[in-house]
């Protein structure tokens, strides 16, 4: 927090932005979470080619570290990004951590033992609504079909719809039930491996966009989703993508 607003700005190779705080933090994380299980630690600033190997080589327990979610917006003064941590085994989450370090919002979930906020089990609130009045978190840059996110766009059945620039943040939303459904054409590995955990402990229902079975789909470094944690609206929704992908 010492460097928001007062960081200096640089360009990684996909053209996304990077400041010290993100690398200070990675740093910071790959020297404390050894300390509680001791593991390989994968995180967003290390190179691809590092973090596949790490991936392929490490399925019995990994760190899975984003270490500031949300760059643009903590670069540009907007008090909404997180840091996300996730010991993964076997390909699945198995404890998860997100952090609003302006909101001191602290999201948690160990796989069996549900999702907490702060102490408080998730969701904080359940409301039965149609799809009409749903809120949604939608990411339609990258929703992989032109026919989507034109739809989204144009004939969107929800009632309105959120794009906040955080993904773990949203995972986190979805949980605590401030949003009602979500979809997303493609997160990184770090960007849902935490938020992942805590909205199924919450009670939330998974999908992709590809059909397979999240945990275990092919594409574990830009894996798509579609979630609403009310049944009933986890049903119209996955409905309404699947008919206008």
């Amino acid at each position: 927090m010492p460097r928001f607003l007062e960081v200096s700005v640089s360009k990684k190779h996909d053209g996304s932005l990077l400041t010290e705080a993100d690398v200070a933090a990675q740093a910071a994380f790959a020297r404390g979470l050894q300390s509680i299980i001791d593991c390989p630690m994968l995180g967003e600033e290390m190179s691809s080619a590092e973090q596949c190997a790490l991936w392929q080589h490490n399925q019995q327990g990994l760190w899975v570290v984003d270490p500031i979610d949300g760059t643009n917006n903590f670069i540009n003064g907007l008090p909404h990004f997180a840091l996300s941590v996730a010991f993964v085994a076997q390909g699945c989450a198995q404890m998860g951590v997100v952090y609003n370090p302006v909101s001191q919002e602290l999201f948690y979930a160990q796989r069996g033992h549900g999702a907490y906020l702060n102490g408080e089990q998730l969701p904080l609130r359940k409301v039965n609504k149609p799809l009409s009045d749903a809120i949604a978190g939608v990411e339609v840059k990258y929703l992989r079909s032109g026919k989507l996110a034109s739809r989204m766009h144009t004939l969107s059945p929800v009632g309105s719809q959120r794009s906040m620039g955080c993904s773990t943040l949203d995972w986190c939303y979805l949980a605590a039930g401030r949003y009602d459904v979500y979809v997303h054409g493609g997160q990184r590995l770090w960007d849902y491996a935490a938020g992942a955990l805590i909205y199924e402990e919450a009670g939330g229902q998974l999908a992709t966009l590809e059909g397979d079975a999240f945990w275990s789909g092919q594409h574990v470094f830009s894996r798509s989703v579609i979630a609403a944690l009310q049944p009933a609206l986890f049903e119209q929704w996955l409905k309404w993508i699947r008919a206008n992908q």
